[in-house]
């Protein structure tokens, strides 16, 4: 894993942060009407030391990767808000909007295409909002084992908040989209509904949530073919609850969670992609700590997470695609693994922070497995 060349790219990343630290105005255009935002993204990646489901190995890889996003909003009013945003990525995938610019290991970079990932209308009140177009899924969610952050629905929502007792708040989300297929085409309809109850605490807070998420898959769409496992043609019905206490230790956020889903979809041998090994795995976990933040310059976070995905626990062409290099090159397949990440971060100041992290995985039912480790450099502009 680290070679020379492994070394120099990684310290290359790290003076480059370091250096734009120095310099760099993360200052957006803001006006009471109209912001423009952005992000960049600079990062190394290398998997190691990982088998495919049938015991072969694949070989090692190391690549320099980017994702470039830029977005409007405007406000006419404290009740009208219209956004866009426009990511790089390719066409081919709803999950990544990073774009391969170096391998190291002589593979194809892919392609690198832009797309606009949103455009909306929301409107609110004191106590409800209501949304439609194209968006980040409105729900409540300390991380993306369930759902990516850049997988951007298109629909409508709406939800609805108030105080339950001294101290707490009860918010209700809901909403019907159709799921994107890549960047340009949808397939099937998801529609939802979640209760999130926050409660404050002496120090802290903890924050308690449940959801159903009512998948609906499409047997005649040509549009469900980019999908793997024929996640396009398949119904999930995935109750998910979340737990997530914060505190403050030493000066610094403390935050301690656990996540379950459950795919309450009964599945029959024949169907497809169904089969004895994996028709009754619809059940999953992960659990974490986290330490730290990465607001200011200076400021240092450490975390761990540990997870236990079965295959149906989530579908997986819509759920994160950070632990695992199972796939193609456009689509992740993250599910039927458990195992571990490791991840330390560390402030730059002006929008901008260091992250590394590591993942140890190894799938449920098959002998597939694999170790990867990432270093950031993000830039909030």
């Amino acid at each position: 894993m680290l070679n020379k060349q492994t070394i120099g790219s990684y310290v290359t990343l790290l003076t480059l942060g370091i250096g734009l630290a120095g310099t760099a105005n993360a200052d957006i255009y803001k006006s009471d009407t109209l912001k423009v935002y952005g992000d960049f993204r600079a990062r190394m990646e290398q998997d190691w030391d990982s088998q495919k489901s049938s015991g072969a190995d694949r070989d090692d890889r190391l690549r320099a990767r980017v994702r470039v996003r830029l977005g409007m909003t405007y406000k006419p009013s404290d009740t009208f808000e219209f956004g866009v945003r426009l990511r790089s990525g390719s066409d081919d995938s709803q999950q990544s909007p990073h774009i391969t610019v170096v391998d190291f290991d002589d593979n194809d970079t892919g392609d690198a295409h832009f797309n606009f990932d949103k455009w909306y209308l929301k409107a609110k009140g004191k106590n409800g909002w209501g949304s439609i177009g194209r968006n980040g899924l409105p729900m409540w969610k300390p991380n993306e084992m369930f759902w990516d952050d850049d997988v951007t629905p298109l629909g409508i929502a709406a939800g609805y908040g108030f105080k339950v007792g001294e101290g707490s708040k009860l918010g209700l989300n809901g909403g019907y989209f159709s799921l994107p297929a890549g960047m340009q085409d949808t397939c099937g309809e998801m529609g939802y509904g979640q209760a999130v109850l926050n409660t404050s605490l002496e120090g802290g807070g903890l924050t308690a949530a449940v959801g159903l998420f009512d998948m609906e898959g499409d047997d005649s769409a040509s549009d469900c073919d980019i999908y793997l496992q024929d996640n396009g043609r398949r119904d999930y019905q995935i109750w998910v609850a979340n737990l997530q206490a914060k505190f403050s230790a030493g000066n610094r956020p403390l935050k301690i969670g656990v996540d379950f889903m459950s795919n309450s979809e009964s599945y029959k041998l024949g169907e497809p992609g169904i089969s004895s090994s994996n028709k009754d795995e619809t059940d999953g976990w992960d659990a974490y700590v986290s330490w730290g933040s990465t607001g200011k310059q200076g400021d240092w976070l450490v975390g761990y997470w540990y997870a236990n995905i079965e295959q149906f626990a989530v579908n997986n062409s819509f759920a994160q695609d950070d632990w695992v290099r199972w796939g193609s090159a456009t689509q992740t397949r993250a599910s039927n693994f458990k195992g571990h990440e490791l991840r330390a971060a560390y402030g730059l100041g002006n929008g901008m922070n260091l992250v590394a992290r590591m993942y140890l995985v190894e799938a449920i039912t098959t002998r597939e497995d694999g170790n990867r480790f990432r270093l950031d450099f993000n830039y909030k502009f």
